[in-house]
């Protein structure tokens, strides 16, 4: 088995537009499901499988966030990536918080995301399937009929090999990208320069063979828009009294 990823970069620095007018005065992060915020969620759930630190960045009323954060209490051990001046995208973000995050691979996380486990632990999980010697990603892809909130055509194919293909040029994808991932530092190599998309590091990673998918055993809940944040309550009410 791989050893578990050590560090974690929780991406908490959207602008939460599509969530308004929720996110008129608080950040998307901190808006509550189940009774918690998104952002604890993500680091509730790296508590749980074990990851010691976890880097989060902060932009959109990023002061809010801050002082919710300094009020947490156990894991993971947290330092924050401040783009205040600048919003740096999913894949700018984690650029810049490279130096934070060592040379190990280390989980990618979308504040804006809650799942369900299998079995097992989904990030432990992830972890057992990693390999560095094929890959510089690994993509946690929630099957489109285990999700809650997500009316999109899907974004890749899984190949039998775990090996990824984009949705393009088909209409639909049997898999949605669940916002949660295992990545190498090599992913990020000369990048461009200022903001910047994952899809880019992604798109050369896919060209080279090395962007892979694990299919997710759980529930995936795509907080995306009020609506789909009232279908989440919904679901983890009904989950509770199950």
């Amino acid at each position: 088995m791989t050893a578990l990823p050590q560090r974690a970069m929780v991406l908490a620095a959207g602008l939460g537009l599509r969530m308004r007018p929720l996110t008129d005065h608080r950040p998307k992060a901190l808006l509550e499901v189940g009774g918690r915020t998104l952002v604890d969620w993500a680091l509730d759930a790296l508590a749980r499988a074990g990851v010691p630190e976890a880097v989060v960045n902060h932009h959109y009323l990023g002061q809010m966030l801050v002082e919710h954060l300094a009020q947490r209490t156990g894991g993971p051990r947290l330092t924050l990536s401040d783009e205040t001046d600048r919003l740096m995208e999913t894949g700018g973000g984690v650029v810049k918080a490279l130096p934070l995050l060592g040379a190990a691979p280390f989980f990618v996380i979308n504040a804006d995301v809650v799942w369900t486990d299998g079995p097992t632990d989904t990030l432990r999980r992830m972890a057992a399937a990693w390999d560095p010697e094929r890959m510089d990603a690994l993509l946690l892809l929630a099957p489109r009929a285990r999700t809650i909130g997500f009316d999109g055509p899907g974004d890749f194919f899984l190949e039998p090999d775990g090996r990824l293909r984009r949705r393009t040029p088909a209409p639909e994808a049997p898999f949605a990208y669940c916002g949660v991932q295992i990545v190498a530092p090599r992913l990020f190599r000369d990048p461009p320069d200022g903001p910047f998309s994952n899809n880019v590091p992604w798109n050369r990673a896919l060209a080279e063979g090395r962007l892979y998918g694990i299919e997710h055993d759980g529930w995936w809940l795509h907080i995306g828009d009020p609506a789909g944040r009232d279908k989440a309550e919904a679901f983890l009410r009904e989950l509770c009294h199950s």
